[in-house]
């Protein structure tokens, strides 16, 4: 069979097709402006550094907090970061959907392809030097682990990645319900940005905040899932374990839902009307 021939097939393949298409497209752009692309992933950098500098400063005043070392807190830092760069260069602008997508009309152009909607959001406004952050986080883990003589055992790099993609979808179902919103209210309703600061509490310890903000974190807006619990469990500390064994049913479930609501966003969106 002539290989020039052969063409990609099944819906996993056309989608990882366009998706490459689409990687392709994006590279072309940034490298025709080379500084801009250099300096998004410096400024990346530095705004990780930032808060590992803040994480530093803490601990040079405390031996520990609510009986954490500095480097568990780093290592559970380290871990957030690389579901965290996984949303930074996927799903981060979702909240684009009320205003550019819903309010100006270019979800009518999204509609008319014969290529799921979500997907196209996703790829459209895809920000992929911004996954440098995993790069960070795990230079993290492996600083941290190696002060802490953590031993590595054989299920601890496939446990990561189910924790790692569970985690992701944390962000994924979250930030995809808030999108969806806007199908209803016909423009963004500021949640965005308190959702976003509200997520940077999964960095820290649980054991730090009182009952109701954990509460929150764990099981209305898990964000949880997405740091502390996962992390434990790659600490070797069990006290966590099934909190931890639950981040890739958290991410499933909450990422179902949410895409249950953008599909109920979807049939009621009219268009502009123009």
């Amino acid at each position: 069979m002539n290989m020039h021939q052969y063409r990609p097939s099944g819906p996993l393949a056309r989608y990882l097709t366009i998706f490459m298409h689409y990687l392709a497209q994006y590279a072309k752009i940034k490298m025709a402006y080379r500084w801009d692309f250099f300096v998004h992933i410096f400024t990346e950098f530095l705004q990780q550094s930032v808060s590992l500098i803040f994480i530093l400063i803490i601990f040079s005043k405390v031996p520990a907090i609510q009986g954490w070392t500095r480097d568990q807190v780093l290592f559970i830092y380290g871990f957030f970061l690389v579901p965290f760069g996984i949303y930074s260069g996927f799903f981060n602008h979702l909240f684009d959907v009320p205003e550019k997508y819903v309010l100006q009309g270019e979800f009518d152009r999204i509609l008319l392809r014969p290529i799921n909607a979500w997907y196209q959001v996703v790829v459209e406004t895809m920000k992929p030097e911004l996954l440098v952050s995993m790069i960070v986080g795990i230079i993290i883990m492996i600083y941290s682990g190696s002060n802490m003589n953590l031993v590595p055992v054989w299920w601890d790099i496939p446990l990561a990645v189910i924790l790692v993609i569970g985690a992701a979808l944390v962000y994924a179902g979250v930030y995809t319900f808030l999108a969806s919103l806007g199908f209803w209210s016909e423009g963004n309703l500021g949640l965005m940005p308190m959702v976003y600061n509200l997520s940077q509490y999964g960095r820290y310890p649980m054991t730090i905040y009182r009952g109701p903000v954990r509460f929150m974190l764990t099981w209305i807006l898990p964000f949880a899932f997405v740091g502390f619990y996962p992390a434990t469990i790659l600490m070797h500390r069990y006290e966590y374990l099934g909190y931890a064994l639950l981040t890739p049913v958290v991410g499933i479930v909450c990422f179902v839902i949410a895409y249950r609501v953008w599909a109920a966003g979807i049939r009621r969106y009219r268009g502009t009307g123009s």
